[in-house]
């Protein structure tokens, strides 16, 4: 398997990008988005979705000439129009807007409307970490998911993250989404004629089912702690679509579709300055008083630690990626 220097494979995906109709901005924006993903070990997020990208931009589900701008805010709040383009640019301009605002107001929420696909949602939080801020993002997605007792898909995966800083030390990070499992890996194993696990996937008629092919032609996923994780799921579409008049998920289609609309989802990113609540120097100590109460015991691992991990090895050693992977990304970039 190929090794890469992540300059070089930044490089690749951002020239992909700009041959598929992306301005040098948003190519840039997400080429390094993905790359990082990458490097921390979550290559379902990294460049393997440059071609998904530049087919979006292909076929018009994105728009390669937006611009995001801050379109209305008041203070501590505010919203960023995405423009239809791809998500990265534009969570970029709201995670910063949300830490400028939290050092003058001590919590900020910048919403994002017309946006797209974002990935690893916790990467979009770095201003942030950067900033010694706690970040919380939020997203909607396409329907996936069903309200707690129905059975049309009517809620996304709605993914949620947080990462809480740390004085010389690697942030503690959370991100997850709020179903028990992607649709990527019900993909992956309608692809090898495999059967899902029980407590995965509801078929058409909203009953549990193993058949990942039902699951992709007419089924949902089930939601990560039955109807706990169905009504997170509600709470975060409502913040990120009530707040910034995106579309809700049922009226944004599957990613996975070529003649889908352009997406138009929400974004949330709330900035908080531990120096004006309690103090940083409180924040800092409960936070390092709990995790040393955590990793006292055998087993325990701290939420995104691995990542880090994972990244300081991609820095020294280079990335792993495939020859087929980048065969393609070779073939976009010279294209």
């Amino acid at each position: 398997m190929p090794k890469l220097h992540r300059d070089t494979l930044t490089e690749l995906a951002r020239t992909s990008l700009l041959n598929a109709g992306a301005h040098a901005g948003m190519a840039a924006a997400t080429a390094q988005a993905l790359v990082r993903a990458d490097m921390q070990g979550l290559a379902t997020h990294g460049v393997s979705r440059v071609p998904f990208y530049c087919a979006m931009l292909k076929n018009g589900r994105a728009d390669g000439k937006a611009h995001p701008r801050v379109m209305s805010g008041h203070k501590a709040v505010c919203v960023i129009d995405n423009a239809g383009g791809l998500g990265y640019e534009g969570c970029a301009l709201a995670a910063n807007e949300a830490v400028r605002r939290a050092r003058e107001f001590g919590i900020a929420y910048a919403g994002v409307t017309n946006g797209h696909h974002i990935g690893a949602l916790a990467l979009a939080l770095s201003p942030m970490v950067e900033a010694g801020q706690i970040g919380i993002a939020l997203s909607n997605s396409p329907a996936a998911m069903p309200a707690w007792g129905g059975q049309t898909a009517t809620l996304g995966t709605n993914p949620v993250a947080a990462v809480f800083p740390r004085t010389g030390m690697d942030p503690v990070v959370v991100d997850l989404s709020m179903t028990t499992v992607t649709r990527g890996r019900i993909m992956l194993a309608a692809q090898k004629g495999e059967r899902i696990p029980e407590g995965w996937a509801l078929d058409r008629h909203g009953k549990p089912t193993t058949d990942a092919q039902e699951v992709l032609e007419a089924g949902t996923l089930f939601p990560v702690g039955g109807s706990k994780g169905a009504m997170l799921a509600l709470v975060f579409e409502l913040l990120c679509t009530a707040l910034t008049g995106a579309a809700i998920s049922r009226d944004n289609d599957s990613f996975f579709t070529e003649a889908g609309n352009r997406p138009s989802l929400g974004q949330g990113f709330i900035a908080i300055d531990p120096g004006a609540a309690a103090g940083r120097a409180v924040y800092d100590e409960r936070v390092e008083t709990l995790i040393a109460m955590m990793l006292s015991e055998d087993g325990v691992r701290l939420p995104g630690g691995r990542r880090f991990e994972a990244q300081r090895l991609a820095i020294r050693e280079g990335i792993d990626i495939s020859e087929a992977l980048l065969l393609k990304l070779n073939a976009l970039a010279a294209a």
